[in-house]
């Protein structure tokens, strides 16, 4: 997790500096080799290293993905297409521990890594086919040719020579990208970092981080708590992971629609306000007034307090002796259930947050969201067993949901200064491009 934290914010500047084309094969590249050699590694040292690699490799298509959705959506559409990019990634999670239990289950675990080989060398297929740059730097608005490794392979082998032939084309153009492509220094691979200094971002993940920790802490200590009480076989241990994975890809799905519905509610009162007609089209990333963060946190306010009372309900259920049979342990699975739809609606919501507020550097903000989720989430599942030993599984979850609900105060303060943060941001930028244009 450490590495799936830290591995976005190398990939994501180069994503939006470079482009997302070429960034995904080079990210599937790494998780092939390392997939392959986690196929053959016999020692405990040679899975920690390649498992690590792998996960350098996998993890930044979060980040890259949503620099994707950026590049070819609007503010007002980009909710659903969150949701919906969350929901497909997050059937991962709702099946994988499923199918694994199964492989491993009659073929050993070596299998997993064949399994996980394949499936990777399918999703390079798809990229390498269909997959066009959508950087605006490079793609422009979706008009301009593409040529090289930006092109999709179907459209060599659907027409050879359409974009040569279009009056657009130049390979000129190509020579300048290439000529005045930002280079990668650690300064570029940094500079995403400083977005941690601004208020509406270190409010919006710092919240986010916690309840992301709270998650990955009940669903790392799932195994140890429900197996010997409820004496599951590898199989079942599989199958109790079902209910949060599909909470996962339901929440994020919902969250999407939800947030576009969000959206649509904020822009029409904002219109209202100012007396603008409904045909004019507003780009909010031009008007520094426009209420982004009220825009995405509109319905933020039903989630965390559903996941404060679930996390604590989980405590209690996991406290008591009641819940100790077969029976018993469907409680405990619903509660996972909540805190699992409501945290990935909370993710949703920060990530398409985070688009907003860096349009155009979409990676990059994604990978440091990633960055600091990922992070605390590793603190919290490395000590989540030692606490449950010292606190017992009960009171480690009430202690939990106190501490997310002692940080949801973060939420107020982004929605009632998130806009003021935001402009002020904005006229600062502003003032600096004009120096750097007179310089």
């Amino acid at each position: 997790m450490a590495v799936q934290g830290v591995a976005p914010s190398l990939w994501g500047p180069l994503s939006d500096t470079h482009g997302r084309r070429i960034t995904f094969i080079s990210t599937f590249a790494v998780y092939l080799v390392a997939t392959i050699c986690l196929v053959f590694s016999k020692s405990l040292a040679g899975l920690m290293v390649f498992r690590a690699l792998q996960a350098a490799g996998s993890a930044a298509t979060i980040s890259v993905g949503a620099g994707v959705i950026g590049d070819i959506t609007t503010a007002k559409e980009r909710g659903g297409f969150m949701g919906s990019f969350g929901g497909i990634r997050m059937l991962g999670q709702s099946i994988g521990p499923v199918i694994g239990g199964i492989v491993s289950e009659y073929f050993g675990y070596h299998a997993i890594f064949w399994f996980l080989f394949i499936l990777g060398s399918v999703a390079l297929l798809v990229v390498l086919l269909f997959l066009p740059e959508t950087l605006h730097r490079i793609a422009g608005n979706g008009t301009v040719p593409l040529s090289g490794v930006n092109r999709p392979f179907i459209h060599h082998s659907l027409s050879r020579h359409y974009w040569q032939k279009t009056p657009s084309y130049s390979k000129d153009r190509d020579e300048e990208i290439a000529r005045t492509a930002p280079k990668i220094s650690m300064s570029s691979i940094l500079a995403p970092l400083r977005f941690l200094c601004e208020k509406d971002v270190f409010a919006t993940l710092a919240f986010g981080a916690v309840v992301y920790a709270i998650w990955s802490m009940m669903t790392a200590s799932t195994t140890a708590l429900f197996q010997p009480r409820f004496h599951l076989s590898n199989l079942q241990v599989g199958l109790i992971f079902l209910p949060n994975g599909a909470a996962c890809v339901v929440g994020s799905c919902l969250t999407g629609s939800l947030l576009d519905r969000d959206y649509r509610v904020v822009e029409n009162q904002y219109r209202t306000a100012r007396g603008l007609p409904a045909d004019v089209l507003l780009d909010h990333n031009k008007l520094a007034d426009f209420p982004v963060s009220r825009a995405r946190l509109r319905s933020s306010w039903y989630f965390a307090i559903l996941f404060v009372l679930a996390a604590g309900g989980y405590g209690f259920a996991m406290a008591s002796p009641k819940f100790d049979s077969k029976q018993g342990m469907a409680l405990p699975l619903v509660l996972q259930f909540i805190i699992a739809f409501t945290a990935t609606a909370i993710f949703t919501q920060n990530s398409a947050l985070m688009v907003d507020l860096y349009p155009g550097a979409g990676a990059g903000a994604t990978a440091v969201n990633n960055l600091i989720r990922c992070s605390i989430g590793a603190l919290g599942v490395a000590v989540v067993q030692l606490i449950i030993d010292a606190l017992g599984a009960g009171l480690t979850f009430l202690v939990l949901a106190a501490i997310s609900a002692a940080m949801s105060p973060l939420l107020w303060l982004q929605w009632a200064h998130g806009e003021e943060w935001r402009e002020a941001r904005m006229k600062r930028l502003a003032s600096r491009e004009a120096e750097n244009t007179a310089a």
